[in-house]
């Protein structure tokens, strides 16, 4: 049975270990709270870029770009977004377990892996499948040279023939206790995501792409250059930032997630220090009444 001691080392060391979970908590709430508002400032400037495809698109006959084209889905190039660190819940188990759902779904095809985050590729290289390139760090500091970076090599993999459909898989955002698992194909672009919306200007956009963003209406520009020229400039820029707001929900997702992990660890330290009390409490109160007893059962022997 345990004694004094080891029950007070015991406290002791659930104390610090309380102390190191709330203050990660409060790291994690102050870096979430900054993570969202980037998440909220590049939401108008990925409906201001689908606004404008959508009327460029409105002006053409037939939208023609290689990033349109559909073909078979025979190489799949899949995008997995994880994070660096531990310590927040279940975030990296959900996306990897997704993961793992999405190769079994097409273990006919042939796939190559991204990995962005640590988690990500630890993860994805027990499964032997060929990983085209891994990116560290890109969550912590979500900057959009990693979204340029990540969007290029897709847009390079698609239009050379390396890869028939591009896939992203990531946690989405959607407030302190929700994240949202997301499999989203970036390439090809369906042609009803850009197409220029008719008849109900306010129709919430169609599968991939915008995601929550909701379908923008009809405005109509001044166009100084061709919009055949505008709608082939903006149809990569519309992949980079698409690749940009699912850095930046998945960046936030793990701030939330790790904040209420950490939360929940602290109030359970708390509990565990208020058990181990209780129990110290009652190992020290059936020391006393042992030593009362046997005090009084040697002065009753003295006396007789």
């Amino acid at each position: 049975m345990a004694n004094l001691i080891d029950f007070r080392r015991r406290i002791r060391s659930v104390k610090n270990t309380q102390q190191i979970t709330r203050a990660m908590k409060f790291v994690a709430a102050a870096r979430l709270r900054r993570a969202q508002e980037r998440v909220l400032a590049a939401r108008p400037y990925a409906r201001q870029i689908l606004r404008v495809l959508q009327s460029a698109e409105g002006r053409l006959e037939h939208a023609v770009h290689p990033l349109l084209e559909v073909r078979p889905e025979k190489k799949l190039l899949t995008i997995v977004i994880s994070a660096d660190r531990g310590l927040c819940g279940a975030f990296n188990t959900n996306v990897l377990r997704k993961t793992s759902e999405f190769l079994r779904e097409h273990t006919g095809e042939k796939i190559e892996l991204v990995a962005v985050g640590k988690r990500a590729r630890d993860s994805l290289r027990r499964t032997r499948l060929p990983m085209k390139a891994e990116m560290i760090g890109a969550t912590m500091n979500v900057k959009f040279d990693h979204a340029k970076e990540l969007a290029e090599m897709a847009i390079g993999a698609y239009t050379g023939g390396e890869a028939d459909a591009v896939y992203l898989i990531y946690n989405e955002f959607r407030n302190v206790l929700i994240q949202r698992l997301v499999v989203v194909r970036l390439l090809p672009i369906p042609s009803e995501a850009i197409a220029a919306p008719r008849g109900d200007a306010g129709a919430a956009a169609g599968g991939h792409g915008a995601g929550s963003i909701a379908r923008p209406a009809q405005v109509d520009y001044i166009y100084q250059q061709p919009p055949q020229e505008i709608f082939n400039r903006l149809v990569p820029r519309y992949v980079e930032t698409e690749v940009y707001r699912a850095l930046l929900e998945s960046s936030a997702a793990e701030h939330a997630a790790r904040m209420t992990a950490m939360d929940a660890a602290t109030k359970n330290a708390a509990d565990l220090i208020d058990s181990l009390t209780l129990h110290m409490n009652k190992v020290r109160q059936a020391a006393i009444t042992k030593e009362i007893i046997e005090v009084v059962s040697g002065a009753a022997s003295a006396g007789l």
